[in-house]
């Protein structure tokens, strides 16, 4: 009958676009450390403190901390390169000053989820460490963006690095 062909030329159309958006569904790991000859605390606040990310990030719009507590900081960033602009929220759990994660509230992400670690060398020298594990949410975001979002990923770390080196 036809009902039953309609029915199976939509499961059909079903599979096929489920298997698109596996294909097209891309999640990105991001690991990279380096040596930051400053204190742990003092590192840490760096990385914590997000609203002074535009002043050192070419790629940071804008920042705005929504909740900060000993255990939590909360923040809306505007992220602008290349023509490509997106806003992301976050919400991360901290303890002061080895760990701060990154967990994403809302944003262009299916998926984002990131870890500093800041590992105390000496009184003044510490190791970070920064894992991300993210997957874009589908869409023109993601062929628009995608490599925008891994070049910054990749090079973050670095980031962190020269501006505390300038702060010493």
């Amino acid at each position: 009958s036809l009902r039953t062909r309609g029915r199976i030329r939509s499961d059909k159309a079903s599979r096929i676009r489920a298997v698109l958006r596996r294909r097209t569904s891309c999640s990105m790991k991001v690991r990279r450390s380096a040596f930051i000859g400053c204190s742990a605390g003092d590192t840490f606040d760096l990385i914590e403190r997000a609203e002074n990310y535009p002043a050192f990030l070419p790629w940071c719009a804008g920042a705005v901390i929504l909740e900060r507590t000993d255990e939590i900081v909360a923040a809306r960033l505007t992220f602008r390169h290349r023509g490509i602009e997106f806003e992301m929220t976050t919400r991360n759990p901290k303890r002061r000053p080895a760990w701060l994660a990154v967990r994403l509230e809302k944003g262009p992400f299916k998926r984002f989820e990131g870890d500093w670690r800041v590992t105390e060398l000496a009184v003044d020298a510490c190791k970070i460490e920064f894992e991300l594990s993210y997957e874009f949410a589908g869409g023109l975001f993601d062929k628009v963006a995608g490599g925008v979002v891994e070049r910054i990923s990749d090079q973050i770390v670095d980031a962190f690095a020269r501006r505390a080196e300038s702060l010493r």
